[in-house]
């Protein structure tokens, strides 16, 4: 739900247990800061406050808030001084993933301080009358060690939510749903191949079949063998499947653009006009979107599904349910400057080989992403006893479970070497690698 949603649409729904107030890089104090109807608090249901929220429900009842002299990034350890309720079976202490600066220094009156850090003195608190909750770090990413066990203590045992969740319950009433939604018309879907847009389209089009039109753009920024991938995959399974080969046209759009922002605008722009003409001619009346979770939370919604689950529920291959996630614009946000062909060669090439280094290793179940970044710049080398002036290649290996957070894979120097060798020797325009070692955050998994 917004953030902005009443007191009284909340205790009007009676299948509500117990809410939580997620986290977000803002200051109480901001002039526009997200608030919630403080009505909330007196509805008698469980409340639980994330980082953001910890502060906010500490500042509008009565306590105090403060910008910390310096901020808690990364992992910290919390000193449990009570493991009852929403910290019970966690022990004495437990490594945590923070993200913030503003600290609540002052406990509002009948709330008691359970846990702390050494720079966040009040990192949980209690009010046990009133169940409400609040903890500083972030218990659901997966760098907070045992943080599921607290969503659990506060959804099940808190807010005495049953657990009846199954991929399958979900991938049955979504087709359930979507058939009773859209009834005899058509549909329209951007296909990439990747699993979100992939699993949205196989749900659809077990709901309505053929009144589902999938459409693939191929932008030129792919994958290695992406349009064939798609194509043989999707063809399988029976699917309306439209290929509109658009490489030329998006290769003359971003000619001479090498701002970030306007690279994706470009893209989106051009991508949504080929789209919408498509959908025009086959007079499509819904359409059809899959996206991944962190940006469903960035968007100001909320995760309903894991979506490789329902992948294998669904029966797609497995080169579908285990694959990398890409980007959007494409290997565009992986060429930093301008965008030519020679310079998408380039980078398609690099990134083959990564994935090709990493597929066989016991590393790569644990990847989220790995990929080549190619620089706007040249460095001298020497190759075939001839010095070169040729372009360096970043490589980009990292670890992710919620997407929201990252480490950069610590991958053994054997394979970087044979990655590095293998990729000065194969891509003629290359003659240095370079590994990328920075976490998210405080970088991005992608460079753009």
């Amino acid at each position: 739900m917004p953030s902005n949603i009443s007191a009284k649409l909340l205790s009007a729904d009676k299948s509500v247990k117990g809410i939580i107030l997620s986290g977000g890089a803002r200051s109480v104090y901001e002039k526009d800061a997200p608030r919630f109807d403080r009505k909330i608090l007196n509805l008698n249901l469980p409340i639980l406050g994330i980082c953001y929220g910890h502060q906010l429900i500490a500042h509008l009842m009565g306590g105090k808030v403060v910008s910390g002299k310096s901020g808690e990034y990364g992992l910290t350890k919390l000193n449990i001084k009570n493991a009852e309720e929403i910290l019970v079976r966690l022990g004495k202490s437990k490594n945590v993933w923070m993200n913030h600066r503003d600290i609540v220094v002052k406990l509002p009156k009948s709330f008691v301080l359970v846990a702390n850090t050494e720079h966040s003195k009040i990192a949980v608190f209690v009010n046990k009358k009133q169940k409400i909750f609040g903890v500083q770090f972030h218990p659901e990413v997966s760098h907070t060690e045992n943080g599921n066990q607290i969503l659990k203590n506060f959804v099940i045992d808190i807010c005495k939510c049953r657990k009846s969740w199954t991929s399958t319950l979900v991938a049955q009433n979504l087709i359930h749903e979507t058939q009773k939604v859209i009834g005899n018309e058509k549909a329209i879907i951007g296909l990439s191949g990747g699993v979100d847009s992939s699993v949205a389209a196989a749900l659809v089009g077990k709901a309505i079949g053929k009144k589902l039109v999938a459409v693939y753009v191929d932008t030129g920024l792919m994958r290695d063998s992406e349009t064939k991938f798609v194509e043989r995959t999707f063809r399988r399974k029976n699917l309306n499947l439209k290929i509109v080969k658009a490489e030329k046209q998006f290769f003359r759009a971003l000619k001479g653009v090498t701002s970030p922002e306007q690279k994706r605008k470009i893209i989106g722009k051009l991508f949504a006009d080929i789209f919408y003409k498509v959908a025009k001619k086959e007079r499509a009346i819904f359409l059809i979107q899959g996206t991944i979770y962190s940006d469903r939370i960035e968007s100001g919604l909320t995760k309903h599904y894991e979506v490789r689950k329902l992948a294998t529920e669904l029966d797609l291959p497995k080169e579908i349910t285990v694959r990398q996630v890409f980007p959007g614009p494409g290997l565009a946000v992986r060429i930093i400057g301008e965008i030519t062909p020679e310079r998408v060669k380039i980078v398609r090439q690099a990134g083959k080989i990564i994935e090709e280094e990493l597929r066989g290793t016991e590393f790569w179940k644990n990847i989220w992403m790995s990929f080549a970044v190619l620089l706007p710049i040249k460095s001298v080398g020497i190759q075939g006893d001839e010095r070169s002036y040729k372009y360096p290649v970043v490589v980009r290996i990292v670890e992710s479970r919620d997407v929201m957070t990252a480490n950069f894979s610590k991958i053994p120097f054997s394979i970087l070497e044979k990655i590095s060798t293998r990729i000065t020797n194969e891509v003629r325009e290359v003659n240095r690698v370079v590994y990328d070692i920075t976490n998210k955050p405080p970088a991005t998994m992608e460079w753009e």
